[in-house]
């Protein structure tokens, strides 16, 4: 006996298939062009769904299954994919344009840090007032941070100002395993 189902489904079902005529596919089946009510009754022998699993053609094609575990399979996929999924982290440091040896080697370390979890870093030198015009100072300033940090990561943007901001984004490297 064919199970009920309470949501409304993605997918057309037992007494919900519209067609009069579908193309059966499957195991424990003889593929072929049935009507729905032969189908059905081929579903309900075997006590499980018939199912719609494309209404693209003409023909609808159907299968018949267990739809609940077909669904549960479908989550299982689904929640796979999600777990395999890498979330980018961006992590920012700030600099001054006249940041101090104590200050960016301290920032440097975090920086460091940052790539080898694998973070992205984005790097930045704000520019206060009349501070801007120490602008090259910034670039120098980014530009030597990059070069220290290459054996962790690598420059994604090279510095670049962008109002009262002079920002580099750097990415961390591959590690080989």
């Amino acid at each position: 006996m064919r199970r009920p189902i309470q949501k409304e489904d993605a997918h057309q079902i037992n007494d919900k298939i519209r067609a009069k005529e579908l193309r059966l596919v499957g195991e424990n089946v003889e593929p072929g062009i049935y009507s729905t009510e032969k189908a059905l009754e081929l579903a309900e022998q075997q006590e499980l769904d018939l199912v719609v699993i494309s209404d693209k053609q003409d023909l609808y094609i159907a299968r018949i299954m267990d739809y609940k575990k077909f669904l549960f399979e479908q989550k299982k996929k689904q929640k796979e994919l999600k777990a395999k999924q890498v979330k980018v982290v961006v992590k920012e440091i700030r600099f001054g344009p006249q940041t101090d040896e104590h200050d960016y080697e301290f920032k440097k370390k975090h920086a460091e840090k940052f790539l080898e979890e694998g973070s992205k870093l984005k790097t930045y030198v704000f520019f206060k007032g009349r501070s801007i015009i120490f602008k090259d100072q910034g670039e120098i300033l980014l530009l030597k941070l990059a070069q220290e940090l290459e054996h962790v990561g690598k420059v994604d943007q090279l510095p670049k100002l962008e109002g009262k901001r002079m920002i580099m984004m750097m990415s961390p490297k591959k590690v080989a395993k």
